[in-house]
This record gives structure tokens, C-alpha cells and sequence, in this order.
């Protein structure tokens, strides 16, 4: 798939593919509406996805993970 191809595509059908291939170790976060602007205006609301290839406490230990990653590189 060339990157111009993923345009095609709505962020909905991107994630269920991703969560069907069995070689894909990891968490998708999205936000729950479509951002059409350059900045946020207001609170978003966040969805998590994770397939099979993780449990939910592997989920949880992999997004701590992320976290602590961020907290040091923006500290």
C-alpha cells in the first residue's frame, strides 16, 4: 500500500484492519470525534484499541509505559 492510499481510507477502517492482523503488538489511541481544526478548542474524549496479541493488563502496562516515556522527555 503506497502512503497515499491510507487517505482513502476513514481512521474507523484503518484501526479495524489493524486490530485483525495477528502481527500487530500494540495499543491504538484515537480521539473519539474527527479533529477538523488546527487546534483544540475543548476537552477530547479518547478510545483505546487492542487486539488479542495483548491481555488488558499488558494494554495498561504498555500505556504506563508510553506515559512515563512522555513524562521524562517533556519534564
Amino acid at each position: 500500500m503506497q502512503p497515499r492510499e491510507l487517505e482513502l481510507y476513514p481512521c474507523k477502517e484503518l484501526i479495524e484492519e489493524l486490530m485483525r492482523r495477528k502481527t500487530f503488538l500494540g495499543v491504538v489511541i484515537h480521539a473519539e470525534e474527527d479533529c477538523k481544526g488546527d487546534t483544540w478548542a475543548e476537552e477530547k474524549m479518547f478510545k483505546v484499541h487492542f487486539n488479542s496479541n495483548l491481555t488488558v493488563n499488558e494494554a495498561c502496562g504498555l500505556l504506563a509505559s508510553v506515559t512515563g516515556h512522555i513524562d521524562r522527555e517533556c519534564s
